[in-house]
């Protein structure tokens, strides 16, 4: 098994937990600064919400910030910049940045799990100028132009 070195920012801070043995995400819990016990976002609103944690990734190594589907489902609270990528070199907190796309105002509150964390190999790759791309049956077809079925 793999290990990452995470640091508390903050002693509240919660570390990012799997909810069951088949999750490919670990959960990112909200940690407020002390003595606040929630963050109420506005209508059309976004906030920075942090998570007091910081993460070393071995190198070949990223992790994602991606929605948890009941935030955005059951109260129109979305990850805006989704998913968000986490690079090896980042030594900072990990804010998540969301935005209320209710009517109502939302409470986060401390300790809330708020979005999912996956944590992925990647490849460095070279870029190889050329005057022409190989054909393929798609070509240079782009949104919707592999139909609706």
């Amino acid at each position: 098994m793999n290990s990452i070195s995470i640091k508390k920012f903050h002693e509240s801070a919660i570390l990012p937990s799997r909810q069951t043995e088949g999750s490919a995400g670990y959960d990112l819990h909200v940690c407020l600064p002390e003595g606040k016990s929630e963050l109420l976002l506005q209508p059309k609103e976004l906030a920075l919400v942090p998570t007091g944690i910081g993460i070393e990734l071995p190198m070949g190594f990223e992790a994602q910030i991606r929605p948890r589907s009941g935030l955005s489902t059951k109260n129109k609270i979305i990850l805006i910049n989704s998913p968000g990528t986490i690079d090896s070199d980042y030594r900072g907190q990990i804010f998540v940045p969301l935005m209320n796309l209710s009517e109502t105002e939302f409470s986060i509150t401390a300790e809330m799990r708020i979005a999912q964390l996956v944590v992925a190999r990647y490849e460095v790759f070279t870029w190889q100028l050329v005057n022409e791309l190989s054909e393929t049956g798609r070509g240079s077809g782009g949104f919707g132009s592999s139909g609706s079925h």
